[in-house]
Order: C-alpha cells, then sequence, then structure tokens
C-alpha cells in the first residue's frame, strides 16, 4: 500500500504493534536495496518505506537525480514482497522526528555507514524503537550504476 503522510495516521493504526521503519531515496532499485529491505523485514512484521521526494532527492543528490520520479519509486517498492507500505514523503521539509513518532515503530534500520546515524539514534530512542544495522553491500549503489553508465 502506498500512502501520504496525511492517510499514515489511519494506515498505521490497522498495521499493528510489530512495525519496522526505514526511509530513503531507492532510486535505481539494485541489489544493495532488495537486500537491506529484506534484512530489515526480518526485525518485525511490517515494514514501512519512508521514500524521499523527488525534490529533496535533487538537493541531496544533483540536479540530474533522481532518474526515476517518487510515484514510480512508490510503485515498485510496495510490490516488493518485503515490503507493507510506502509512505511518500512531501516536498517541502518535514519533521522526521513527528513522522516517526506517528508511525511508532518497534525498529528503525538503517545501513551501517550510515551519514546521519546519531540523528537516527535519538529518533529511535525518543520512540522507544530500537536501532539495528544492516550490512551494507559493497560496490553497490544507484550514484554507482549511474557512473558506469556514463
Amino acid at each position: 500500500m502506498v500512502v501520504n503522510i496525511k492517510e499514515l495516521i489511519d494506515k498505521v493504526k490497522g498495521l499493528g504493534g510489530d512495525i519496522v521503519l526505514t526511509g530513503g531515496c531507492f532510486d535505481v532499485l539494485h541489489i544493495g536495496h532488495i537486500v537491506f529491505l529484506n534484512k530489515s523485514k526480518e526485525h518485525g512484521k511490517t515494514l514501512v518505506v519512508l521514500l524521499e521526494s523527488d525534490e529533496r532527492i535533487k538537493r541531496l543528490k544533483g540536479e540530474n537525480r533522481p532518474i526515476n520520479n517518487q510515484n514510480d519509486r512508490a510503485e515498485i517498492l510496495v510490490n516488493l514482497k518485503s515490503v507493507d507500505v510506502v509512505v511518500k514523503l512531501p516536498p517541502e521539509d518535514i519533521d522526521y522526528s513527528q513522522v516517526i513518532k506517528l508511525i511508532g515503530p518497534k525498529v528503525i534500520t538503517a545501513t551501517e555507514g550510515d551519514k546521519i546515524m546519531e540523528i537516527k539514534r535519538q529518533q529511535a530512542k525518543d520512540v522507544g524503537a530500537e536501532l539495528k544495522t544492516v550490512q551494507f553491500v559493497p560496490d553497490k549503489s544507484t550514484t554507482k550504476i549511474i557512473e558506469l553508465l556514463l
């Protein structure tokens, strides 16, 4: 199921308490993404993915990104066996901590070496969730795939 933040409150109430939360761009889906999402799902019953907006990805990764728009990325993700809910984040800046509180996850997952690990650690603490790290798949990233194509 793909939802936006406004729909999120009603949907989360029906998910039950064993929620795993993760997030990202998931621009050009590759094996690293699949491994990460599958490992994340192992930590609970329901995997919720916060999906970054096209505008935010442009700011983070450059003017030529994303390759796939948010609607396409959401549709791809929600059709993966491991993903239960995709939350399309809005283009404007949001308070991630508030969204995380709305979801109330049991576990938050991040890849090893995540640049904002300390922020995620604090967010997990704030909602009483456990932060789990998932091993990064070496040499597998959307940026590296794009570099190979150019």
